[in-house]
């Protein structure tokens, strides 16, 4: 699948914004923990992605009802959906000077019920854009930091309806942030979701 700028200017996947907050203090600080002792760029990835990966948990699978999407709070509250950790994970990269773009896929719900918007991001090394999953591991899922060949956390069946979508956002889709901040808790959010974008 041939991934597609949203935005032809690079420099908008390394801006910080609301959401994206690699300005904030937290961010910065948590940047920096992880760039000691980094030998590259290349690392420094590797390590922010592991970080969110394995010390965020996913909400859903940690059974918190929280709901976060700024970065900052992601890794102030150590709790998040796909879309919150794809966030967090964007605003470690950028924060380092790496390019960052947010993408998604359209996936059936665990129960079958329907389709749901899963959050990823893309990053960017050596002129191409590599797509990385931080949403965290578990029984089935064994996504890893990969610029040979993606590791996701999940493969699109399209039979299903299922679907990699290719365009790299530089800012959250609106209907996925829309559904983020108006959510009470985790069960309202996943009731209201985006199911296509």
């Amino acid at each position: 699948m041939e991934l597609i700028q949203e935005n032809p200017d690079l420099s908008a996947y390394l801006a910080a914004d609301e959401v994206i907050d690699h300005e904030h203090p937290l961010v910065r600080e948590t940047a920096a923990h992880l760039a000691r002792g980094a030998d590259d760029s290349y690392d420094y990835a590797r390590r922010a992605f592991a970080f969110v990966r394995d010390t965020v948990p996913h909400s859903a699978d940690a059974g918190d009802p929280r709901v976060t999407w700024r970065a900052s709070d992601v890794l102030e509250r150590r709790t998040g959906i796909c879309h919150a950790k794809a966030h967090a994970l964007a605003a470690l990269l950028r924060a380092e000077d790496i390019p960052a773009a947010l993408c998604y896929q359209r996936l059936l719900h665990d129960d079958g019920s329907g389709y749901v918007v899963h959050g990823l991001i893309a990053v960017r090394f050596n002129g191409a854009w590599h797509r990385q999953d931080p949403r965290g591991n578990k029984p089935g899922v064994d996504a890893r930091f990969s610029l040979a060949g993606e590791r996701l956390a999940f493969t699109p069946d399209p039979a299903a309806g299922e679907a990699d979508l290719p365009v790299l956002h530089a800012a959250p889709h609106p209907a996925v942030l829309g559904a983020l901040r108006a959510a009470i808790d985790r069960p309202h959010l996943w009731r209201t979701l985006p199911t296509a974008l």
